[in-house]
């Protein structure tokens, strides 16, 4: 979860489609030097880097742990539940901290470059309640949010555990899970209280939840809209997979080499998936 970026046109936008059957097809990812963003029409997927072939494909056998963030990985980011959060916290930073909307909209995202989301930034450079903070932001309506019956399907067949990993608030990850129909298909659902306000991409926050749940980051992947939260998971040595369009950030195995496999949507990739000898 990060702040939004522009996506890729939908069906009938002119272009969703054309990606959803290239460039978009879940795929391992492979992009060529500098390439920043899709091949050319007709390419089913990028080149491999020079002396490499195509890397394999994910192997559900050898999975033992399924870790998805939530908002805007288990749900489309079309739903617009994360822009209803950034309006309430720039309402949030103009209030409690009294800066002019503008100068909060930009703090707002330095905060979340620099420290991961807003609320570390505020605690690092403000005195702030933050449980104030994280009910006011995540109290939302949820309206655009409805389950997924394919989705559900495809979450429940996966071989082995399943687990969030969320900055958002605990109480935020129950009402959304709750309207996406979800609450029970998860083994834990780790938040921003659980991480002692310590976000992703925190390196010790990533420990500290694989030595909580005893997972082995070797036989784990994680899913996430935010590629720069997949860096501290491969680094442990988990598998990464990108849902959506990387936030507008150049995508390739050059420039983002924490990410093994991309998808713009978890269903299609999740479906993908060879799961007859992975139970």
């Amino acid at each position: 979860m990060d702040d939004a970026a522009p996506l890729p046109p939908r069906d009938g936008e002119g272009g969703r489609r054309e990606a959803a059957d290239g460039w978009g097809r879940p795929s391992d990812l492979a992009a060529a030097p500098g390439n920043a963003g899709p091949p050319p029409p007709g390419a089913s997927r990028p080149p491999p880097r020079d002396g490499e072939g195509e890397a394999a494909a994910l192997d559900p056998s050898l999975i033992d742990a399924w870790i998805f963030d939530l908002d805007d990985t288990l749900y489309p980011r079309e739903q617009g539940v994360m822009k209803l959060v950034e309006a309430r916290i720039n309402a949030f930073m103009i209030e409690a901290v009294g800066l002019p909307e503008e100068q909060a909209a930009v703090l707002r995202r330095q905060f979340l470059d620099e420290h991961g989301t807003t609320l570390a930034g505020l605690m690092a450079n403000y005195a702030v309640d933050p449980e104030r903070f994280l009910r006011e932001v995540h109290d939302v309506p949820l309206d655009s949010l409805e389950p997924n019956p394919d989705l559900m399907d495809a979450l429940t067949a996966l071989p082995g555990r399943k687990l969030v990993l969320t900055n958002g608030a605990r109480f935020h990850a129950a009402r959304v899970l709750d309207k996406l129909g979800m609450g029970d298909v998860f083994e834990a659902v780790w938040c921003i209280e659980d991480m002692e306000l310590t976000p992703k991409p925190a390196p010790a926050t990533f420990r500290k939840f694989l030595d909580r749940f005893a997972i082995d980051p070797a036989r784990a992947v994680f899913f996430e809209d935010t590629p720069r939260n997949l860096e501290p998971a491969k680094a442990l040595g988990m598998t990464t997979v990108l849902i959506g369009d990387g936030r507008g950030k150049p995508i390739g195995r050059e420039t983002t080499p924490s990410i093994d496999h991309w998808s713009p949507d978890l269903l299609e990739f999740l479906q993908s998936l060879s799961l007859e000898t992975a139970a």
